[in-house]
């Protein structure tokens, strides 16, 4: 098995260590979102249901999670 040397390896291993929403919502509508550049609850507040439901990998399942972490949190979507 070949070992990855710093001064020899092109391959970046680093790994995004971003945990918003991790286990709440599916992978596809996490990275939606920090497209979108949302990365707390504050930040999703400031937008309506409908906005976030046009985002790639939002259907009704997602949502739902997302309303009811919301709710948990005391934070609403914008009206």
């Amino acid at each position: 098995m070949a070992k990855c040397l710093s001064s020899i390896c092109a391959v970046n291993h680093m790994v995004k260590t971003n945990q918003f929403l991790s286990g709440v919502i599916a992978v596809p509508a996490r990275k939606s979102l920090e497209r979108e550049k949302i990365d707390s609850l504050e930040k999703l507040s400031h937008y309506s249901e409908e906005e976030i439901m046009k985002l790639h990998g939002f259907g009704k399942n997602a949502m739902e999670k997302l309303k009811n972490h919301m709710r948990e949190h005391e934070i609403s979507f914008k009206n």
